[in-house]
């Protein structure tokens, strides 16, 4: 039997792991360089995929249709009208009528100027090269008043005008007296219908932390002693406690109102001696934050490397590096 020999064995057995972990390593940071902005579009995208399939396209195809109907009402027929100059033997050669020329849709019924199908014909590129042809003169006309009157060029700029200003009117109105009461009235009208009243809670629990302006003002984020002592969490303060319960303990007290991962939008509000709250050094954002991500997005400042496993890894490095040699 041929002596085996440790060194192989010593020397490929780490190498393995090693470049495995660095490969892992190194795809969990690619990953989070690309992930937060991939995700905030993604997000941006599918806001305006949902107003523009709920609001803009809604709006964009009644005003298109009220335009076709008033400007196809006088120049759609369905016979030869009298007076008409004929430009062929056959109907369907069209005819000539009050300066325009008129030319027959796919199905042949009906008769519309020549220049609407040719207008539409030139820009067929522009509706990409999966849309189907205009396969009658509605169709045709829907198109014309679309790169004609209401080209996405200007209808979206206009729409965001509008939406906008309507958005900061509504919000100006709905905010205080007559306004206010009557959101509050049909928010209670909603919540008395049973299944209904959990998606719309939810929803507007998070719509309301997400864009209204904090009704309770966060002071500071400090750390206390909850649920149990020993298990440090944090919360934010939000005034001075009851009189009475000072009164009795004989301290100031605190009202600290404790966030739940991840949404900290809901949480409990606790009373705390004021000497028994720890001020960190943290914004009210860097908190909220830090609750989100459930713990794993720490503020740079707020970033502590236990010694312990500083002298552990210091301490295991020239035992690695004897082997190595011994070997």
């Amino acid at each position: 039997m041929q002596p085996t020999h440790p060194e192989t064995e010593t020397n490929d057995s780490p190498s393995k792991p090693s470049r495995v972990g660095g490969f892992r390593r190194a795809i969990l940071r690619g990953l989070g360089v690309v992930l937060p902005p991939l995700l905030t579009i993604a997000v941006l995208i599918w806001a305006w995929s949902t107003i523009e399939s709920y609001v803009l396209s809604p709006i964009e195809s009644s005003i298109r249709s009220a335009i076709v109907k008033g400007v196809s009402h006088r120049k759609t027929f369905s016979q030869v009208p009298s007076g008409a100059t004929p430009t062929g033997e056959r109907r369907l050669d069209g005819f000539s009528y009050q300066g325009d020329r008129y030319v027959p849709d796919p199905t042949g019924r009906r008769f519309l100027p020549e220049y609407v199908v040719k207008v539409v014909n030139e820009n067929a590129d522009r509706f990409g090269p999966y849309t189907a042809s205009p396969a009658s003169a509605n169709a045709f006309w829907h198109r014309y008043v679309e790169l004609e009157y209401m080209p996405r060029s200007v209808v979206v700029p206009v729409f965001l005008i509008v939406f906008l200003t309507l958005l900061y009117f509504v919000g100006r109105l709905f905010t205080f007296g007559l306004g206010h009461w009557f959101v509050r009235s049909f928010d209670a009208a909603i919540l008395r219908i049973p299944i209904v009243n959990k998606v719309y809670g939810s929803v507007k629990q998070v719509t309301d932390f997400a864009f209204s302006e904090r009704e309770i003002e966060f002071n500071r984020v400090v750390a206390i002693q909850y649920p149990s002592k020993g298990i440090w969490s944090l919360g934010f303060v939000t005034g001075n406690g009851m009189r009475e319960i000072s009164l009795t303990t004989g301290e100031p007290m605190l009202s600290v109102l404790m966030p739940t991962s991840p949404m900290p939008m809901t949480g409990f509000t606790v009373t705390v001696k004021r000497s028994e709250a720890v001020d960190l050094d943290l914004t009210v954002d860097e908190a909220i934050q830090f609750v989100v991500s459930c713990g794993v997005v720490v503020p740079p400042q707020q970033r502590y490397e236990h010694p312990n496993s500083v002298k552990s890894v210091a301490a295991n490095q020239p035992v690695a590096l004897s082997s190595k040699r011994q070997s």
